[in-house]
């Protein structure tokens, strides 16, 4: 019986230790290409009114170029536990927002 309970408890230790993979897509409904960089796993270019399908472990960040220079990038988002899976993101749309929030952000300061 303690066997058991210690294989169920390691297993469960390891289980929440691993990465969680959250599948998604990228969808650029804007007429212009995007340019991604997500650390580790690529640097996606998102084509006008193209869909990209990704898979994100939690904790990942995901970088955009706010003034389309390669030198200077933020963060967009950080893939959460919380997120479904495949997910739609709205990838213009959620750049604008941002940009939004960095000006208000500088604005402030």
């Amino acid at each position: 019986m303690h066997k058991i309970f210690l294989i169920l408890v390691v297993s469960l230790f390891y289980s929440n230790t691993n990465a969680q993979n959250i599948p998604m897509t990228f969808h650029n409904g804007s007429f212009a290409s995007i340019p991604l960089v997500i650390p580790g796993v690529m640097n996606p270019n998102l084509s006008p009114k193209s869909n990209s399908g990704v898979g994100l472990d939690v904790g990942q960040k995901v970088y955009f170029f706010p003034n389309g220079k390669k030198k200077n990038k933020e963060i967009l988002f950080i893939v959460a536990a919380t997120w479904k899976n495949d997910t739609i993101l709205q990838i213009d749309k959620m750049i604008q927002k941002r940009k939004r929030e960095l000006v208000t952000k500088t604005s402030n300061d």
